[in-house]
């Protein structure tokens, strides 16, 4: 009997800690955005792995190559992006699962030394708060924190605001 895909990713991709130091130059991205929905269907809305598509900018081309039908703990999500004319492949998996109030990705193959994205909703009154919380490390070296600066965070802030609308959009018309 062989091992299940998760446990393989895991042997591949060991937890973070264990490849990055505290000295490596690391960003945050937050965000926070209150929508008009109770807390149970925002997270129901995240549970859906094909919404991933639905709030991220056209111009990424986003593509899931593989992914389960429902998002819970120990989910690996496979997709593909295109920025600048280049296929970019990322791996991430669920960790952290707490339904309704909080989800974390980490990206276990991909473009970023790390990338691990923390989703936490709190009710307030009839509405959800959703905090996002990015914690992300650019390659380059010594070079990251002007390429972050010029060039990843912008684009990701561009992301993040399209995402916003979107969330809003979508989830608001329910």
């Amino acid at each position: 009997m062989g091992s299940s895909p998760a446990v393989l990713v895991k042997e591949m991709y060991p937890p973070l800690p264990h490849r990055v130091t505290s000295a490596m130059w690391k960003s945050r991205l937050e965000r926070t955005q209150l929508l008009r929905r109770p807390i149970d269907d925002i997270f129901e809305f995240f549970s859906d792995p094909r919404n991933l598509a639905a709030i991220t900018p056209p111009w990424l081309r986003f593509r899931i190559v593989s992914a389960p039908e429902r998002v819970e703990s120990g989910a690996l999500i496979r997709y593909r992006i295109r920025l600048k004319g280049v296929s970019v492949q990322w791996l991430t998996e669920v960790t952290g699962w707490q339904p309704p109030r909080s989800f974390t990705d980490v990206q276990r193959a991909g473009p970023y030394r790390i990338w691990e994205h923390t989703h936490r909703l709190a009710p307030v009154g009839a509405e959800t708060e959703m905090y996002d919380h990015v914690l992300y490390l650019v390659p380059g070296g010594p070079l990251a924190p002007l390429v972050d600066r010029l060039v990843v965070r912008p684009l990701l802030d561009e992301i993040f605001d399209y995402r916003a609308e979107r969330v809003r959009e979508l989830v608001e018309r329910r």
